[in-house]
This record gives C-alpha cells, structure tokens and sequence, in this order.
C-alpha cells in the first residue's frame, strides 16, 4: 500500500498550494520537505533544522509532554513552564484548608522548597521515523482485517524491539491518515518532576469555566515545574541526591512583545482531531450524542458547583473534577453551535456528492471506493446507539459517574481472587492496591456531594436510556424504590463501605477472606459489577465491532479523498505525537459589527475584578500593582499584556505548548481556544478559529512583581 500511498502523497505537497495556510497540524520532519518556505513566506526566520533534528540541538528538544498536556523548558537548569490548568491536579493534591495553594498560589523560593510529584512524568521526544514499509511488510489487500492486523502488530513489536535495543528508551508506533501511514517514536522519560510555583487561582484559573474557551480572556494560565535527574543527567526516580536536569536545548524569552501579523509557531502534542469523518460521524454527535451528554454534565455541574460555593472543604476537594467535567461540557456546547453555524455536516454532504460524481465517473475507482458511503450510513445507523448507551453509562454509574460506585467496582479483582482461592499473596496484593488509592480517594471525597449525584445519576440513567439497556441491579434498585433514589440513598450511603474512610479503614484492616461478603453485598459494588457486565457483554462487543468496520472504511476513504483532493493539502489527523501549526497574530470578527482585538490587559482584569465571585476576586497585591502601575519592564505601550491570540491549528494536548515568534523565542503559552472556532477538531474556520495564548511577560511578571520569586528570572534567557 505504502508503494502507491507516499508517492502520492509527496506530489500532492510538492505540486498543490495550500488552500488555507494556516490550517493543520504538521509533522516534524517533514517540515523541510514540505512547509518551512511557506513558514518563511509568514516571516519565520530560521530554518527546518532549528525545529527539528536528529543531528543537533533544537526546538523538539525543549518541548515534552507534561502529565497530559505540552510543557517546555525554559532554563539550563531544568525549569519547565505549562498551564496552571495542566499542573491543577499536582497543585490540588498539595493542598489542604491549611495549605490552600489553589486559592492562594504556591512560590518555591529555593530548590529545597520545591514539591515532588510522584507519577507526573516528562517525555521527551528523541526522534520519529517513517517506518510504513516495515510494517507493512507481508500485508496485502486480499486478507482478512484480523490477519493484517496481527502480521501489523507483530512487525510493530519487531519496530519497538529493535530502536529500545541497549538504551533506556520506550517507543511506539503510531498510525497516520487513517492507517495508511506509520511513524516510529522514540522517547525518554524522566520521573522526579517537582512543583516550583503557580500563581493563585484567581489569576492562574481567572474567570473559571464562565470564561473558558472565550475571547476576551484575561487568564494567567501557567505554572512552573524542574525536572531532576541523576548525576548523568539521567531519568531516575525521586531522590533528594538528584540535579536539575541539564537539557539539550531551551526556550530563550523574548519581551519585545507582539503585534497584529507577527509569525507564531505552536509546537506541542495535540490529542486529535477528526478532520476527514464522513457527514454520519458529525450528525451523530450534533443530533444524537452530544444534546444527551450535555444536559447529563449540566445535572453533574449544578450539584458540584453548589455544594462548592457551600463548603471551603469541597471546593478543594472537587476543584480538579469540576474543572474535567466542564472542560469537555462546554467544548461539546461549542463545537454543536459552530458547527451549525459552519453548517458542517451540509458541506461533509456537498463534498461527499461530488466525491460520489467523480467515483462514478471511472469503472476501476466505483470497484474499490464505490460501496464506501452507502456502508458508512448503515454502519452509523448502528453505532449511533451502541456509542451513547456506552458513554452515557460510563458518565452515570461507571467509571465517571457516581464516585463511590466507581471506587466499588476496583474492589472486583480482589473479590476474584477470593471466590478463586487465588492465594494469600494474590489476595494480599489485590488488597494492597487498593489501599494504596484508598487515601487518595477519600481525601478528595465529599459523601453528601456524591449522594445527590447518586440520587440525580439514578434518575438520568433510567430516563434517559430505553429499558433494554438498564444493568440488572439497577433494574433491582429502582423496583425495590419505585424510581424514587432518594428515599433509599441515606440508607445505602450511611452503611457503605465505599462512602466513609473510617467504615473503609476498619474493614481493611480486620479483613479476612471470609469478609468478602460484605463487598459482595454491598448495593453500590453490585451496581458497579452488574453494569460493567452488562456493558461488556450487551454493549462493547458491538461497539468494537462497528469501530473496526468504521476503522476499517475509514481507512479506505482517507485513501479515496487524497486522490480525489488536488486542490489542497491533506495534513494527518493529530493523534497525541509532535505537530507545527504555524500562523499569525491576528484578531476576528465573532458576529455582526463586534471586531475582537488579538490582545488583552490587565486593565480588563480590573474591569472584571468582583470580590464576591470566587473566580473572579483579583489578588490585592495585583491590585496594588497595578494602581501604582509597578509594571517593571513587562509592559508594552504602557500596559501589562495578559494574553493574545493567533490562528494556531490547535486542539486539546496543546494546553501548555510553546508559542514560538520568528526568532524562535518564546512568546507565549497556548492553553484554549475561541469559543466561535473551537469546533476545528472536525473542520478549521479560517475566519473565525483561534488558539489563545497567555502573554509570556504576563507570566514573568507575576513571577517577579507579584510573587517575588525573581531569582527564577536569573535562571533563564531573556531576550530584550
């Protein structure tokens, strides 16, 4: 396949101008080949290999994935900056109503103060290589899906072996267009990662979830981490004998500032994007999925947000989880109403008609592509049901939903091993595990916040979701109740194992295997266990097998579009690996007679500085800042930048990535983007889609002026 693929699609980049330039998400090496004239056409100044090389020091090398975000290095000295979004969960579980880092920021004034990080890990990116005919070597298009998958799967082991033969590396091999493509990454991880500092929420989370994924915003989304290492500059494990890390390269910092048309370049690890989905795949999420699964995530936000405002305690506790929940929620608001505006799915329809014209136009091409979309609908038809029973279950009573409940269902294995006669270590250790989650767990868990989302999940569950999808104990719960949860939560929740520590702790620590009944018999482990049957025998079973006919046509229909598009630039779908998006300074228009700006102040802070709102009541010293306009050398025109934004093709991943101007010099911090254009997974508005950055001088002068940890400034390069 390879054989007719890559030149094809090597003459589609050398003959077609792009059609929208600053559209996608582009691989690393082939940057040289294919985009840096264009890059420097938009006023970039250095070259390919600046960005990426396996020859010499470069960009690739600064830049890491952080937890699940981008991060990048900024000192010789290990110092690493990302969002204070992406470093949330590390700064939530340092703090305590004692030690309330969220609402007052956290500042390591010296090396020895800094917060190690058990299991948030760096990974850095050591090189990729294009390794399509080696894994396909011995397919060929008359086997089954299942054979070429496993003669794929065991070439890719043979990949893997062989580049993390006699080195500490890991590697993996990752699919591109669809599976027409794959791509060899290497990569080094290093695990002692320590937290230096975080501004308070109040600036880090400024303006909460009213604001995320808007423009206008006035949001000072960072943090800061080291990376250590041992005395080889190697990965090790958290020591108090290990160094800074000393990285190959890192960001210099620019202050020059930025203006309406500066080149930007964002380099980061953006998750994925469904660009080249039939019209089926948008119209079940628009028209099916995503309305059910908002107003379920609504139901979750109201109770957690009240409870929130109500309880100093909670809102430590579920700051983090608010956050997940509302991130995703607001981005599927988002993406529903652009792509109804966009009118998305009409335009997959318009292009999949004239896709259909030229099949028909030639005997060969109606053979091999013909039958594509006909197959596409039936199979959606299907999948539809299949995807939203799945994630609405999940969201309720699995692994999302209720948390005592999906702390309950962990306890299975250890269930197993007692009804099997594992042994005593086997038992031992399925015990152990989960007492290691255990203090995790209730330190983050408030038991009246999560009987209201039992009694409000229950309910959801049952009439949201036809009968002939209900788990066996839930059918069981809601006779006993008569749908009526509330009246039977108190009971369930006040003698549950699974909602009290000290209930959990007792039972630990007297356990016997004959104990295990008491799990057994508990009503939230038997609904956890009875969902998770039913899903895995009435539901998964048919959704992978729709996912792979779907993976499979997908497949077929990347290669028909490349063939059929002449006019553009196919760029590869992002799938969690290092991507350039490139592009420049600019702002837009939302709607009618509005023109949004590409930059914002701290004066819009003030504007919107409301004491008695949580996400909005600004810090005092930033207000003394800026009433005595103690701006030291961080402002531009008289004023403190806050954040700007750029047309970036970026999508989630990219939270953390480095904004990059025509020098190579750090300029920014990506962390979200427009709401008018956040729907650019699935189709890129030129017009209207724009990644939003903090302002690096934003970000150093709540470092300096702010927190007064100026000594971090020493460490890194600034450029004036």
């Amino acid at each position: 396949m390879k054989k007719i693929l890559i030149p094809f699609i090597a003459f589609i980049l050398l003959v077609s101008p792009l059609s929208r330039a600053d559209e996608g998400m582009w691989i690393p090496i082939l940057i040289e080949q294919f985009n840096i004239k264009l890059m420097q056409e938009k006023g970039f100044k250095l070259s390919a290999e600046d960005i990426y090389s396996v020859n010499q020091a470069c960009m690739k090398d600064a830049v890491m994935i952080l937890g699940g975000c981008t991060a990048e290095m900024i000192s010789p000295e290990g110092l690493v900056i990302t969002n204070h979004h992406c470093g949330y969960g590390r700064i939530q579980a340092h703090s305590t109503l004692e030690n309330d880092y969220l609402t007052n920021g956290f500042w390591a004034m010296s090396k020895e103060e800094e917060l190690s990080n058990p299991g948030f890990n760096a990974t850095f990116l050591k090189w990729m290589e294009d390794v399509t005919d080696k894994v396909l070597q011995g397919v060929n298009d008359k086997m089954s899906e299942d054979e070429r998958n496993r003669i794929i799967n065991t070439n890719i082991d043979e990949i893997v072996a062989e580049a993390t033969e006699a080195n500490s590396y890991s590697a993996f091999v990752r699919p591109f267009y669809m599976g027409n493509q794959f791509f060899l990454f290497v990569s080094e991880t290093f695990r002692d990662v320590r937290l230096v500092g975080a501004p308070p929420s109040a600036i880090g989370k400024f303006g909460g979830e009213t604001d995320n994924w808007m423009w206008p915003r006035h949001t000072g989304d960072f943090s800061i981490f080291r990376i250590y290492a041992d005395k080889d500059n190697s990965p090790a494990d958290y020591s108090e004998a290990n160094v800074p890390y000393k990285p190959l390269y890192y960001f210099p910092i620019s202050l020059k500032g930025v203006r309406e048309g500066d080149f930007t370049m964002v380099f980061g690890y953006p998750g994925g994007t469904s660009q080249y989905v039939p019209s089926y795949h948008i119209t079940m999420l628009t028209d099916y999925l995503y309305p059910k699964m908002i107003d379920l995530r609504t139901r979750k936000l109201d109770i957690i947000i009240a409870d929130m405002e109500a309880d100093p305690l909670v809102r430590i506790q579920y700051s983090a989880k608010k956050s997940g929940i509302a991130n995703s929620w607001k981005r599927w608001i988002g993406e529903e109403t652009g792509m109804a505006k966009l009118k998305t799915a009409e335009k997959k329809e318009a292009f999949e008609r004239g896709f259909t014209n030229w099949v028909t136009a030639d005997q060969n091409r109606m053979e091999e592509y013909g039958a594509i979309l006909n197959e596409y609908k039936k199979l959606y038809d299907e999948y539809r049901i299949y995807n939203l029973v799945n994630s609405y279950s999940i969201e309720t009573l699995g692994r999302s939903g209720i948390e005592a409940v999906s702390f309950a269902g962990s306890f299975a294995s250890l269930v197993r091993a007692v009804n099997e006669n594992a042994g005593d270590q086997e038992i031992r250790r399925s015990l152990n595990m989960i007492g290691r989650r255990a203090p995790g767990f209730f330190k983050d868990y408030s038991p009246p916040t999560d009987m209201k989302l039992f009694i409000s999940l229950m309910e959801l569950y049952g009439s949201n979701l036809d009968e002939k999808w209900w788990a066996q104990e839930y059918i069981d719960i809601y006779n006993s109740c008569k749908g009526d949860f509330a009246s039977i939560a108190g009971n369930i929740y006040g003698k549950s194992i699974f909602t009290d520590a000290a209930r959990f702790e007792d039972f630990v620590e007297g356990f016997s295997s004959e104990a295990i009944s008491i799990v057994e018999n508990d009503p939230l482990y038997k609904l956890a266990v009875s969902l998770d049957d039913f899903i895995s025998e009435n539901v998964r079973p048919s959704l992978s097998r729709l996912g792979n006919e779907i993976a499979m046509l997908d497949r077929l229909y990347m290669k028909a579009q490349m063939e059929y598009v002449t006019d553009r630039v196919l760029w590869p779908d992002a799938n969690r690996t290092l991507r350039v998006a490139y592009g420049n300074i600019g702002g837009y228009e939302p709607r009618d007679a509005v023109y949004h700006t590409h930059y914002t102040t701290l004066k819009g802070i003030m504007e919107k500085d409301n004491p008695e709102i949580y996400d909005y009541d600004v810090p005092e010293k930033l207000r003394e800042l800026y009433r005595n306009k103690d701006y030291g050398r961080y402002a531009q025109d008289g004023e403190i930048p806050v954040c700007f934004i750029a047309n970036n093709h970026t999508t989630g991943g990219n939270s953390g990535s480095p904004v990059i101007n025509a020098d190579g010099h750090l300029i920014g911090i990506n962390f979200d983007r427009a709401w008018e254009g956040v729907m650019s997974d699935f189709m890129y508005n030129p017009e209207q889609s724009r990644n939003i950055s903090i302002d690096i001088r934003f970000a150093l002068f709540i470092i300096d002026k702010f927190a007064g940890a100026g000594y971090l400034l020493e460490e890194m390069t600034l450029v004036e």
